[in-house]
This record gives structure tokens, sequence and C-alpha cells, in this order.
């Protein structure tokens, strides 16, 4: 191979004219690159393949002379070929990037994860489980769920069926919804008559009048009772003569007349019957002055005349007996005048007469039943579709299904109770610690957190071993907006069922255990709990009471129990 041209030494760069010569020097190199300054050490790392300049050939000699203006190219080639190699290998620095993220977390992982053994050997050293000692009230509460609304509603439907003049027309207008029934209230008018509210539980089913007997009767007796109403014998289950008067003043209190009598001419008949009476006493007067007439005996100057017949003849017979004639008529005449006195003063035969005056006085009799009967007819009486017995009164009118005019066939309205009550549902363990009369409180659900005050007004056992105990509240007395805000919502009710008199000591549940004599007691720690076995504590005998949320009251009886002091729950 020739040597390079001197003079012409700027155009040699090493590729030229087929050179296969290696680059020995640092000097070349940097004379190579001072020649071609638009060659960067990136394009001669990534040359075509048939370029003959490789890494591997440069033989660069440990004492070359290194200055920097020999060695050092210039800035603007340094950017320029790195530049290009970030651009040009994008997803191998990508490659390479993701790498380094992943060496960084696994350094993390094992830096702060610890193994189980790692873990174990970390874990502090066993001890007691303690709990402080409480001091403050303790309450127990049962916590159940209840839908608020009035009380059940029910249709109310009337028996028109002995209805009797014509189609159970409705005459007046019905109440409006919203309309509270009362005892003595119109509910409705039918035909125009009243139907009228009393409470009971029964309804009415048949016509109650004078000589039934019932149930149903026993049931108006005693809401008429109850409402003031003199019905006689309250335990009596027999429409009697006070129950129909007290019937009569229902309807004079709810401003309607007594209702006209099933059978037709009843007040007719009773003044007949009154009529026979009187004409059946009249006989017996007749009769009796006839007996009196017929048993009388001889009038005063009668009985005179008859005492002077006798005394004639005594004298006459004396006067013959001492002139000696005539003795025997003389005797006769006295007999005649004896025996006619004797008759005028013996008891007359009035047999007839007095079996007239008997008969007189059995048709006084039988007049006096007749009227009696007369009289009951036309008592006053109660239908059926007169009255409407309700429970749980007093009642709210929620709907109206007939209007004023309209034929009644089906249900009238419904009804609901009139005031706002808590329906709730608690489990048998529960409800059996709930008593009637006990006081509980709810919050209206997403309300502001107000409390309401309710009293249990009942509480029923549940059917079954499982089955779950029904709870009815009342509450106090609402506003008309928190009525519309509570009605149908189902809320959180809080009943308590004990408390504790004034604040007590109370250690958890677990902290008490049964002593060898049965006794209870508490384990007191008197060291650091975390020395665990080698801790110093000492057995406190208590006496339990109320036990609520995980805690029970104690008091102490064999030894010293403190508020704070800690006791024994475990290990």
């Amino acid at each position: 191979m020739n040597a390079p041209d001197e003079n012409n030494e700027p155009a040699n760069d090493g590729h030229e004219n087929g050179r296969t010569e290696p680059i020995t020097s640092r000097t070349e190199l940097a004379r190579i690159q001072d020649a071609t300054p638009t060659t960067t050490f990136s394009e001669l790392l990534y040359a075509a393949p048939d370029d003959d300049i490789r890494l591997e050939n440069l033989d660069l000699a440990d004492d070359v002379d290194t200055s920097d203006e020999e060695s050092e190219p210039t800035d603007s080639s340094r950017v320029s070929g790195w530049g290009r190699v970030l651009r040009g290998n994008r997803t191998l620095w990508i490659v390479a990037a993701s790498a380094v993220v992943c060496l960084v977390a696994g350094l993390l992982v094992g830096r702060f994860v610890l193994t189980p053994e790692d873990a174990s050997a970390d874990a502090p050293d066993p001890g007691l489980v303690t709990a402080p000692v409480e001091f403050g009230e303790l309450t127990n509460d049962v916590t159940l769920r209840a839908d608020v609304g009035y009380a059940d509603a029910v249709d109310v439907k009337i028996d028109t069926s002995g209805l009797s003049g014509g189609a159970a027309v409705v005459t007046m207008a019905p109440p409006a919804v919203g309309t509270v029934l009362n005892p003595l209230s119109v509910a409705l008018e039918v035909a125009d008559r009243p139907v009228i509210v009393l409470p009971g539980e029964l309804p009415a089913y048949r016509t109650m009048k004078f000589g039934a007997s019932g149930q149903d009767v026993l049931q108006l007796k005693q809401a008429l009772a109850g409402l003031g109403f003199g019905v006689g014998d309250v335990k009596s289950n027999l429409y009697d003569q006070a129950t129909a008067e007290a019937v009569g003043a229902l309807y004079a209190k709810a401003g309607y007349p007594v209702p006209e009598s099933e059978e037709e001419g009843a007040e007719d008949a009773v003044a007949e019957a009154e009529k026979a009476v009187r004409t059946a006493n009249d006989g017996v007067t007749s009769a009796e002055e006839a007996l009196a007439e017929a048993g009388a005996g001889p009038g005063r100057s009668e009985l005179l005349d008859l005492d002077v017949n006798v005394a004639a003849a005594e004298a006459g017979l004396a006067e013959a007996k001492k002139t000696g004639e005539g003795v025997q008529q003389a005797e006769w005449d006295l007999q005649k005048a004896r025996v006619a006195r004797e008759e005028a003063l013996a008891p007359k035969n009035t047999s007839a007469e007095q079996a007239a005056l008997a008969s007189a006085k059995e048709d006084v009799t039988a007049a006096e039943k007749d009227l009696e009967e007369a009289r009951q007819n036309a008592l006053p009486f109660l239908p059926a579709s007169e009255v409407l017995f309700l429970t749980e009164l007093p009642r709210r009118v929620d709907e109206v299904k007939v209007k004023r005019g309209a034929v009644l066939t089906d249900a009238a309205m419904t009804i609901s109770g009139a005031t706002i009550r808590l329906t709730g549902a608690a489990a048998e363990a529960d409800g059996a610690l709930i008593k009637k009369g006990s006081e509980a409180t709810f919050e209206l659900t997403g309300g502001d957190g107000t409390e309401f005050h309710a009293v249990i007004a009942a509480v029923a056992k549940g059917e079954g071993e499982s089955s779950r105990w029904t709870v009815i509240l009342e509450p106090d007395p609402l506003k008309p907006e928190q009525i519309e805000a509570l009605k149908g919502q189902n809320v959180r009710v809080k009943v308590p069922v004990g408390k504790t008199e004034g604040e007590v000591l109370s250690v958890p549940l677990a902290a008490v255990t049964a002593g060898p004599g049965g006794e209870s007691r508490v384990e007191v720690v008197d060291s650091d709990p975390r020395e665990g076995d080698e801790a110093k504590t000492h057995v406190v005998v208590v006496e339990t009471g109320l036990a609520a949320k995980g805690a029970v009251e104690v008091t102490p009886v064999e030894g010293e129990l403190d508020k704070g002091d800690l006791v024994v729950i475990g290990e």
C-alpha cells in the first residue's frame, strides 16, 4: 500500500484508497475527527457494515499524550451525538428504565416487608391483657326497629240487609278525609237514619230489641254505660226495659228520633191494650159490687122488725099460758118469728157473684199482659244498620268511598287509628325484658338527631319458639309536621330495660371469674402487666349487678377495688 501524500493530507481520512490499516494512536483518531467534524462517536459505533472502522480496531497506547486539544470533542458534536442515540433507541431506553424501577421496588420490598420468621423474631414478649375498672352509670337497652303509622286501616261496611223503606241511599255528605270519629259520632246517614259510632269489638249483626240476649247485647250495654247512659245491670246480657230506655236516650243525644217499630201499628196496639185493661178493671169493680150486695145481711130496720116480731111472739106465748087458752098457737108464732130472724142473719150464698168477680180479675190480668207486650214492641230498639262498633276509638277517616246520593252496596270508607303509633318486633329474649308502660325513645331516620319519647302500650308474645314478639308504642303528642315526617317511616327504637341507681364500678364481663366456692371475683394487676406470668396480681371477691353492653356492675366484697385499677381479661 502506498504512503499518503503529504501535500494532500486533509483529504486522506483513513477510509479512502482501500485503506485497511488500523488506527494506532489517539492522535490519529483526533486528527481524523478534526478532519471530519460532522462525524461523531455514535456514528462510528453505528456505521454501515461495509465501514472498516470498528471500536475493537482502536489500539490506544497508555503512554500517548491526552491533551485537551487533542482528545476533547466539541460541545456541539457531543450533544448532537447523544440526541441521536436517544432518538434512535427509544425502546431500548424504555426497557432500561423499567428495569431500574423494578430494581428499586425490589430493594424497597426487601427493606420493609418481613418474613414470618423475621416477624416472630421481632414480636413482643407475651403479657397480661387488662382493662381498667370504670366508674359511672350503667344502662341496658333493647334496640329494635319499628314502623310508624296509624292503627290498622279497616273498611267500614254497614249491614243494610234489614233496612226497610227502600234502597240504602246515602242521604248526608260523608265525613271528609282526616275527620276524627269519636264515640257518639255519626259516621254516615243512610236513608235519613244515622250510623252511630260506639266502642266495641263485635260488629253489629242483628237488631237488638227487648227480650234479646247475647254477647252483642252485653257489648252494647257496656258501651252505653261507659258513655254515661243508665242501662240497669251492666253485667246482664239481656236487653231489658232499662236498656231500651238507654237506647232511646242515645238517639236523643245523636239528634235523631228512635226508629219506628218493626211491627205495624205498634203504637195503636198499645192504645188498644190500655183500653182493654181499663175495661177489665171496670168489670172487676162491678163484680165486686154484686158480690158485696149479694152477701150483705138485713138492714137495721129489717133487723129491728125481726127482733120486734120475736119479742111480740114471746109476749103472746106468755099471755096464753096465763089464760090457758091458745098456748099452742102462741108457741108456733114464736118459733116462726125466731126462724125468720135466724134466716135473715144467716150468711148468704154468693158463689155465683164470687165466680163472676174471679172471671173479671182474669180479664184484667190478660189485658195487662197484652199491654206489656204491646209496650215492649213499641220500646226503642237498635237496628244493625244504625250502629258501628269500632275498637281503639277515636278513629281517623283515611278514605271516603261513597258520596251523598249514592246507593251503599260496599264499604263506605276506610278508617284507621286517629293517633300515631309505632309497631315493632323484638327477639324472644328482648321481648321478655320489655314491659307494658316502660318508656322508650326513637329518632327520625335521616333527621337531625332529635329524640322522641314514647311509652310501651302493648307487648304480644310471638307464636312458636322462634317467632318474634310484637311491641306497640304510643309516642308523646306530636306536631302535625312531625306526624307527616314520621308517618310511614321505619325508625330505630331504644328501650331501657335496666339501669343502675347512680354511678357504680363496672368491669368487662370477661374479667369476672368464678371462685372455688362459686363466688364471683376479679384479678387485679399490681405491677406491669407486660411481665406476663411474673406480674403481681391479687384477687378481689365481688358481687355482680346489672350487666349491659359487655360490662357488669361489681361491688367489692373482699378486698378493695377502685376506678382505674387494671383487671385481667386474658393473656
